[in-house]
């Protein structure tokens, strides 16, 4: 067994590919289905007149209206919003609907949006001059916010290239994200889940025996490191009466912030956990036998 020393000085300082940063091809790809709205709408780029001009687009390619909320960097649309006079909240939703009839109140509440938000005034000014461009960086911006789930899948697609190999070499197969049916339908083992969604990360079968790995690389924060170590060790003891094996395998440096959590999980699962370090002088041949 590796102890505790090993694990808290190998932690690797990172995972993150030069991909990690940003998703370009999606990106792009959100930018290019909304490029015939954005070039509709460029036209509003400088105008004089642009009230008239924008109920005229609006009217004329009801399409444009579905975009409006990303060029307030909502990829999603709005719903409700607060108004600064009544003090009351009100939905702004339909306004972005294409298939909504266009009455003098829509209209009227549409350039109310149009004005408050903004927009108008960017447009107007010509505080950008490509709505394409200016949306691309929207969706770069918005693409940051998807890097904690990329850590994760990097992380797992890192662990799964170990276990793949493993398990050529050693006649025995896996699966991921395997669940308690998944499970029993492929080898006929019963594992009593402690949550109905509970998906382990892989499951490895080796003759009649069953390893379950979880795995996570977490560059955020000391609180959910507590909380995850709480509740692995809590799984630990809940497969353990089933006499099912489970292994943890987790890195990044960031567990130097919490290191009593750390070794508190490490007793209570009598050291079932890993990292990549370990990974590298072949544990698992240690622990799959």
């Amino acid at each position: 067994m590796l102890t505790l020393k090993n694990l808290k000085s190998t932690f690797q300082a990172t995972i993150f590919t030069r991909s990690y940063y940003c998703d370009f091809s999606k990106i792009a790809k959100h930018t290019f289905t909304i490029k015939v709205q954005l070039n509709i709408l460029n036209s509003l780029l400088g105008e004089n007149d642009i009230n008239n001009k924008f109920l005229e687009i609006i009217r004329k390619y009801p399409e444009t209206r579905e975009v409006l909320p990303i060029l307030l960097a909502v990829r999603d649309r709005f719903n409700l919003v607060l108004d600064t006079n009544t003090k009351e909240a009100y939905n702004v939703g339909y306004l972005f609907d294409k298939n909504i009839v266009l009455s003098q109140d829509w209209e009227k509440q549409i350039l109310k949006f149009f004005d408050e938000s903004w927009l108008k005034k960017v447009l107007e000014n010509k505080n950008i001059s490509d709505l394409n461009d200016y949306v691309f960086w929207i969706e770069t911006w918005l693409d940051t916010n998807a890097r904690k789930n990329r850590s994760g899948t990097l992380m797992e697609q890192l662990v799964e290239s170990f276990i793949k190999d493993f398990c050529q070499k050693n006649n025995c197969y896996f699966k991921n994200q395997a669940t308690a049916k998944r499970i029993f339908e492929n080898r006929g083992i019963k594992v009593e889940s402690d949550k109905s969604d509970r998906r382990f990360d892989f499951a490895i079968f080796k003759d009649s025996n069953l390893y379950l790995i979880e795995t996570n690389f977490y560059a955020w924060g000391w609180s959910k490191l507590k909380a995850v170590a709480w509740e692995f060790s809590n799984l630990y003891g809940f497969l353990r009466r089933q006499g099912i094996s489970l292994i943890w395998i987790t890195d990044w440096a960031w567990w130097q912030t919490t290191l009593k959590s750390l070794e508190e999980a490490y007793n209570a699962t009598n050291g079932n956990i890993y990292n990549l370090a370990n990974l590298k002088k072949n544990i698992l041949y240690e622990l799959i036998k």
